[in-house]
Parts: structure tokens; sequence; C-alpha cells
């Protein structure tokens, strides 16, 4: 007997095809875990929240690994970068083995690519794995296949740290009548930032490969990309820098009919990154300006649920107490953490920024001595030669640093800071002079 073509679309449109059937299950998607992440620039500034964030990628990992438990997850993708760089301590790969080994005991499969971190990592591949782990090869693209839930996982791993070519063109079909799911370690087109641009790619090439879902890695924020299908990141599970802030963590997807039901980003940070942006236009004393501090603080720091926090803090505005703050930049910060022992939350000040300016003055020209010297102080500040005798110096701090990031940010806020620092302080001095006693 021969089927006719609307019944067999019917038996598609159930889930039945070529033997496979399409079942409701539970996958966790993770990436960019870069366990014990170096963190050289941090430990200059705090060796205790260097220690604290470094352990916090285990512990964020842990909680990974104990998501896909609860939730009863089938499987596990990881999208690449699981390990930073070259593996300094076998120590990390080890403890990475022990969380697969859990999910092992719990009947969780995970499959991973290995992404540029990965490749870069000469002990990544001395890893001995359990059975339940499958990584992708380096060679070409492969497919595994889950006949109890009706599922072909794609991927392929890094063969080198620097992919520049676009691996996804090269992904196998999509296999009929399965949930299709590609595992690609990239920087698609528009969700780079400041990411490599490694295995480029685009979401309408992915969204037209015919897959229902691309589980993609290397990107550090989470994105969804696309719902029809789904192409999304998940972001990293720990945070690791003032430039990674809010919650970070992993995608707990569901599917029930063959088609993604659910879609939910769990946090798994154990430490927060936040950067907070306060206008203090307005404030005419310094009490005033603490308390706006504290209560925006204080308001961030409930959203953390818990967590302890790594604080970027950022003032703006017009206020007549810009030059004072500018001068006593150190005295401020000391009042700014002073506060942050006041509040019930663990906070710890990573840097405090200055942007504010004075507000506007009149056109007319103040005719009194002190106006003539705060117009010669503006002048000066801003004079072309006080410029170059500061590029002069700058470049002779420069060749005495180390080459870096961190130099090179030190030098443009130095450049950013002196004029108007120096301009601060002879404002201050003038008006010391003008109110000492004859």
């Amino acid at each position: 007997m021969r089927f006719s073509r609307d019944i067999l679309a019917r038996f598609v449109a159930c889930g039945l095809k070529g033997g496979h059937r399409l079942t409701g299950f539970t996958f966790v998607h993770a990436a960019d875990l870069h366990l014990d992440s170096p963190l050289l620039g941090l430990a200059g500034k705090s060796l205790e929240y260097a220690a604290r964030i470094e352990a916090a990628s285990r512990e964020a990992f842990d909680r990974l690994v104990a998501l896909a438990i609860d939730e009863g997850c089938r499987f596990m993708v990881l999208a690449g970068d699981i390990f930073d760089g070259d593996l300094r301590n076998f120590q990390t790969g080890l403890y990475f083995l022990e969380g697969m080994r859990r999910l092992d005991e719990a009947g969780i499969s995970v499959f991973m690519v290995l992404g540029n971190h990965d490749s870069a990592n000469r002990f990544a591949d001395k890893l001995t794995l359990s059975g339940n782990v499958h990584v992708f090869p380096k060679a070409r693209a492969a497919t595994h296949v889950l006949d109890d839930v009706g599922v072909a996982i794609h991927g392929r791993s890094f063969p080198r740290p620097d992919v520049s070519e676009d691996l996804a063109r090269e992904y196998p079909a999509a296999t009929q009548a399965l949930f299709n799911i590609g595992v690609l370690h990239t920087a698609c087109a528009g969700s780079e930032g400041h990411h490599a641009r490694y295995a480029p790619c685009t979401s309408e090439q992915l969204a037209n490969h015919g897959y229902d879902y691309w589980a993609l890695g290397h990107v550090h924020a989470h994105a969804v990309l696309g719902e029809h299908p789904h192409i999304v990141y998940p972001g990293n599970l720990q945070g690791r820098h003032p430039r990674e802030t809010g919650p970070k963590g992993a995608v707990l997807v569901k599917i029930e009919e063959g088609r993604v039901a659910s879609l939910e980003h769990r946090a798994l940070d154990v430490v927060r990154w936040t950067s907070i942006m306060i206008d203090t236009s307005g404030t005419a004393d310094r009490s005033e300006l603490l308390d706006l501090v504290r209560h925006h603080i204080a308001q961030e720091a409930e959203q953390a649920d818990g967590r302890p926090i790594a604080l970027r803090l950022t003032m703006t505005g017009t206020t007549p107490l810009h030059s004072r703050l500018v001068l006593e930049r150190a005295a401020l910060r000391e009042d700014v953490e002073t506060l942050l022992a006041t509040i019930p939350h663990d906070v710890w000040l990573e840097r405090l920024k200055l942007e504010t300016r004075l507000p506007a003055q009149p056109e007319a020209v103040d005719p009194t001595v002190a106006g003539k010297l705060d117009l010669e102080v503006t002048r000066l500040s801003q004079d072309s030669g006080i410029a170059k005798a500061l590029e002069a110096r700058l470049a002779e701090i420069r060749s005495k640093l180390p080459a870096s990031a961190h130099a090179d940010a030190f030098i443009e806020q130095m450049r950013a800071e002196i004029p108007e620092r120096a301009a601060a302080l002879a404002r201050s001095l003038v008006s010391e002079a003008g109110h000492a006693p004859d």
C-alpha cells in the first residue's frame, strides 16, 4: 500500500519520518566559560578581587552543571572557549573533567566545539574526556544524531586560533524530520563588538541554512539574533572585566513538537560587574552628591540578587563642585568607599571616573582680578604650547612603561585629566588667595 502525499505530510507534521520521533526535551546552551581566566590587570588594582573573580569562573561552571542536572536536560551544548588560551594549570582541565563526569552520571550528553582560545591551548587535546562528551572535529563539520529525541547536532572546532574563513558555509545540510542544531564559534556580523572577527558569518546566512537552532559562542553578551530559526549567543558564564557588565550565564531551551517552546537566559555569574553613570547636575554640596551616589549604588546592588558587585562609577553633569572634585579625586574616592561600607551589600569600587563640568558662565568677562585670572587659566589650559609640552612628557613616560593595553589606557587617562586638573588647581589657588585675610 502506498501512502498518499497528504498522509505522508501528516506523519511528518506529527514528527514521524525515517524511524525518528521528535519528542519534548530540554537542553542547555553555554559558551565562553574561560575557566581560570587570567586577570592580571585586575590583580594590579585589587589582589583580593582578582582572586575572587578567578575562583568565580569555577563556581559559575558548577552552577552550569547543576542547572543541567536540576532541569533534567537531555544534553548540553558548549559553543567554544571552555579554557582561556594556554592552560597554565592542568588542574583547570581536571576540574572541567570532573564536571563532565557529574553530567555523565546524570545521563546528560555534552556536545562541544573548540573555540579560538581552546585551539591555542596545548593541554586541551590531551584531556581524556568521559564517554558522554563529544568534541566536534577540526578538519570538517560533523553531525551527531540522538535518535531518542530526534535531534541532529552539527559542529566544527577551530583548527587554529585565528580562523578567518566562514566555517558555517561548509556545515552539513539539515537532516530531514529532525530538530537540527548548529554549534558554531563565530563573530556573526553586527554582533561582534570588540571581539575579533573569527569565523565570520551573517545571521541571514545562518537563517537560510535550514537548521532549527544555532548555538553560537565567542561574543560575551547574551543576544537572540533571530527566532525563525533561533540564532542565539548565551554570553559568557562570568564577567571578567568592566566591559562585561550585567547578568552572565547560559540559555535553557525547551523543545516541544519539534519547535522551541521556551528560551530562558539563566544568570549563573558569581560576581557581577556593573557600570553606573550618575548625573550630578544640580548638586551644590558634597553631602548632597554622596547621597545621590548612595541611592544609585543601592538600587544597582538590589538588582544583583545578593551577588558581590565590582563597580565602575562615572559622574557626569554640570555642578559647581566640578573643580574641587577634580582637584580632590583621591579624597572623593575615599568618601565613596566609606559610603559603600554603609550599604548592606558587597560592593568593590573598581574605578571612579569624573566627566563633570562647571556650569556655563555668563559671556560677559568678570572685570575683577579673579575673573581675569580665571579667564587666563582657561586660555592656558587650552593653549597648543601646553598641549605639545604635555605630549612630550607623556611620550617620555610611555617609553618607560611595559607594552600593554593597560599602559595605553593609563596614558589616555593622563592626557584627558592633566590639563583639567592643572586648571582646577590654579583656580583653587586663585580662590584661596582671594579669600585670604589681609
